[in-house]
């Protein structure tokens, strides 16, 4: 096995090394969006001060935006394993494209036409098909997750298709439980029924390789902050899919792919910003050795990540574990760390989250509170709404020393708040 450079990985962020009133940051806030590499914000500069244009001239700073634009799809359609760039689509944020989406979808949907939504989505992946149904006349059907296994089953998705379905939404991973779901197998399940399969794999992008013409859906979408990147959300169709389909847009405004997808100007300068992303996971892989194309050294990139991070999510969930009344929502054996992201999130009797999340801010570790908008797991659970859980969330950037005193501050802040109760 390859040691995984941490050094040299953590140099590469500006934002690690800063400090408030001589305290280190810790950030493990990464599931709602990670730091950048200094090569992603030169790369944002460098377009606006050198190739700063509107597309579709014939000058100088209009040829070189075309070309940054066309560099961002290529690294979206190597970073994702997409056949083509013209599959790739950028847009404002995963939340705005998947609503884009899902109203071009609706042109060809009908009154009581089903749509199956899980009750393990960001809201990001439940809301725009919830108000298209409303606006269409369209029928929901729910599928739960399992709260064994933390996923979701293939035998409730079958038991909910019928020749009516036209779509399933699916997850690839929580941003609450961390639960990787079983991508490809779902999307066989319900491509024999004849849906379409909307996969959001905005958590999983971070940790995971993904190939999308391996899981066989028609769409998946993530988003780059997520992913060491700027912010962005990018949006991969399958050719012959979205080649039939007619999104909302401009009269005038091309029909070519994917530009018929991508409304108004583009937003260059964090689209130059995102191949450097995608880079980055390219340069790690070089740095361990890989010498092939760009998509096998992300691949190897992603190789050593997960054998970094997996063992730093064990010792988070070791050490949380030892707490009497904290109960981590997710997959906590150690056989079965394969099966989720490094993103642990739990409650404790008696204490408001937000109380723990707070104390802890203070001392610049920083981690949410809250429902984080996966609004379906905190009812599924029964889990008050307006508290949530707290959320700690790894990033390969992040360190065991990092891991250690985070857990020394749980451990200390909540014996303190139960101090303060009794």
């Amino acid at each position: 096995m390859v040691d995984f450079p941490i050094e040299a990985v953590r140099g590469k962020f500006p934002a690690l090394s800063l400090s408030d009133k001589g305290r280190r940051r810790i950030y493990l806030d990464n599931p709602a969006g990670t730091q950048v590499p200094q090569a992603v914000a030169d790369a944002v500069s460098r377009c606006l001060l050198t190739t700063n244009a509107n597309l579709g001239g014939y000058f100088e700073t209009t040829v070189a935006a075309q070309a940054v634009v066309d560099e961002a799809h290529q690294a979206m359609a190597d970073f994702l394993g997409a056949a083509s760039p013209e599959e790739i689509i950028i847009g404002a944020n995963m939340t705005t494209l998947t609503y884009h989406m899902s109203r071009t979808l609706g042109r060809s949907l009908k009154p009581g036409d089903e749509i199956i939504l899980t009750r393990m989505d960001h809201e990001g992946n439940v809301s725009p098909w919830l108000q298209l149904a409303e606006d269409l006349g369209l029928v929901v059907r729910w599928l739960p997750f399992d709260e064994q296994s933390w996923q979701v089953e293939e035998a409730a998705l079958a038991g909910l298709l019928s020749d009516k379905t036209r779509l399933v939404a699916l997850n690839y991973a929580s941003n609450l439980t961390g639960s990787i779901n079983r991508v490809r197998s779902l999307t066989a399940i319900a491509k024999q029924a004849g849906a379409l399969v909307y996969v959001d794999a905005v958590q999983f992008a971070p940790h995971g390789l993904i190939d999308v013409q391996h899981l066989g859906c028609d769409f998946l979408i993530c988003s780059a902050y997520k992913f060491f990147g700027p912010h962005m959300g990018i949006l991969w169709g399958r050719l012959d899919v979205i080649e039939g389909l007619k999104p909302y847009k401009c009269r005038c405004s091309s029909n070519g792919l994917p530009e018929r997808f991508e409304l108004g100007t583009p937003q260059i300068e964090l689209m130059a910003g995102l191949t450097a992303a995608v880079d980055h996971f390219a340069g790690l892989g070089a740095a361990v050795g890989e010498t092939g194309s760009r998509r096998q050294k992300i691949a190897k990139a992603f190789e050593v990540s997960i054998a970094y991070e997996n063992p730093l999510a064990q010792r988070l969930i070791d050490g949380l574990s030892g707490i009497s009344g904290l109960t981590i929502h997710g997959i906590t054996d150690p056989k079965r760390l394969g099966d989720r992201v490094p993103t642990v999130s739990f409650t404790v009797d008696g204490i408001v989250p937000e109380t723990i999340v707070r104390q802890m801010n203070a001392e610049n570790i920083f981690l949410w509170s809250g429902h984080n908008y996966a609004w379906e797991i905190v009812h599924q659970l029964g889990i008050p709404a307006e508290q949530g859980v707290v959320r700690i969330g790894i990033a390969h950037y992040n360190t065991a020393a990092e891991i250690d005193e985070t857990l020394e501050s749980v451990h200390r802040v909540i014996a303190m708040l139960r101090q303060q109760r009794s």
